[in-house]
């Protein structure tokens, strides 16, 4: 009797622990964009911590000093918008006066003819101009996701400054009242993994950036062989695309050539422009990539890959950008937990050997 009152009660144990489990399973779940939003938040904290305690350690006060971190990031945003926008919006203003033309260099294309004929390329632009009224009716509804989707994301932007602006102002003041509250062995271990993880944040936002300017400087110089106007704008624009994990140098690459089969020699500009692409994809995935997340973030590129994908399918672009970086806190809580044990397990051998001898 006692014994089956002692399993029935071990079984009511085993099934609330498995009902709470799942339960918090689900509510993290259910909070994952606020989980995503605040290690974001994080990720920015720590990428411009040193500018806020660069100016903080010159006698500026914090909270100043991050609002000068804040304007000077969207001053810089804003002035290579003011550097692209303009020069874009009249290459097509340009572009659009000009298809007439360009239309009439592709027909004389002999190149280009071979494959109308074959594919009736001209039939399908006209079909798919005649088609365009009706399309623009159903603009309408588009333009009204379009909107709401963008306030979420304004919504989001503002929420994640917010966060990072109390993450940088008194996170150093919380982190320090954890640190007392825990015995001065674990603290010195929290403090080792904060300080990988901050390395390893600064270190991907540093060569992330090394490898866009150089992404930029060769679109560029590949641009202006070609003879290709806008040459700059263009390369900034593939530059921030390159900070996209995966996807944004194609993106980007895709973006560039239709300007580039328009403005240059078709299809020779289209080609070279197109085996550059490759090639820079080639040497910046297999080349400069890991050698800079080598360094900095130190992680093997098949879990660069799937960081990447998970962050990409639960936040969007964002948490691509901050996929490897939160691999590496994983990574960094992982080995810091596995290094201790190893000690504590070669503290224990010795302790064990004169037992067995006595």
């Amino acid at each position: 009797m006692e014994q089956a009152q002692v399993s029935a009660r071990l079984v009511a144990k085993v099934v609330l622990v498995i009902a709470g489990v799942v339960g918090a399973l689900y509510f993290l779940y259910l909070i994952r964009e606020v989980i995503g939003l605040f290690l974001i938040a994080v990720f920015f904290a720590v990428a411009i911590a040193p500018a806020v305690n660069w100016l903080n350690h010159r006698r500026v006060p914090r909270w100043l000093a991050i609002l000068l971190v804040y304007l000077g990031i969207g001053g810089s945003i804003f002035g290579i918008g003011l550097l692209i926008v303009p020069p874009l919006v009249n290459g097509v203003q340009d572009l659009s006066g000009n298809i007439p033309g360009y239309v009439d260099d592709l027909r004389k294309n002999q190149t280009f003819r071979d494959y109308d004929d074959r594919y009736h390329i001209t039939a399908k632009l006209k079909q798919q101009a005649q088609q365009l009224p009706s399309k623009l009716g159903d603009a309408a509804g588009t333009l009204r996701d379009v909107t709401v989707g963008v306030f979420t994301r304004f919504v989001q932007l503002f929420s994640i400054l917010v966060i990072t602006f109390f993450l940088v102002k008194d996170g150093h003041r919380l982190l320090e009242f954890i640190y007392r509250q825990v015995p001065p062995e674990r603290a010195r271990r929290m403090r080792s993994i904060a300080n990988d993880i901050s390395d390893a944040i600064a270190g991907y936002v540093l060569g992330n950036f090394v490898i866009s300017i150089l992404a930029g400087l060769v679109t560029y110089v590949t641009l202006r062989i070609l003879g290709v106007p806008f040459a700059t704008p263009l390369a900034i624009l593939f530059g921030f695309f390159d900070l996209i994990p995966l996807v944004g140098a194609t993106l980007g690459g895709i973006l560039v050539g239709i300007v580039v089969a328009f403005a240059a020699d078709f299809p020779l500009g289209l080609i070279v422009w197109a085996a550059v692409l490759i090639l820079y994809q080639q040497v910046e995935n297999n080349l400069i990539q890991p050698f800079v997340y080598g360094r900095a973030v130190q992680l093997h590129p098949l879990i660069v890959i799937v960081a990447i994908l998970i962050g990409a399918a639960l936040l969007g672009v964002l948490g691509a950008l901050v996929a490897i970086p939160a691999a590496a806190a994983v990574q960094a809580v992982i080995r810091d937990f596995w290094r201790f044990r190893q000690r504590d397990q070669a503290a224990a051998q010795p302790g064990e050997a004169p037992a067995e001898a006595g």
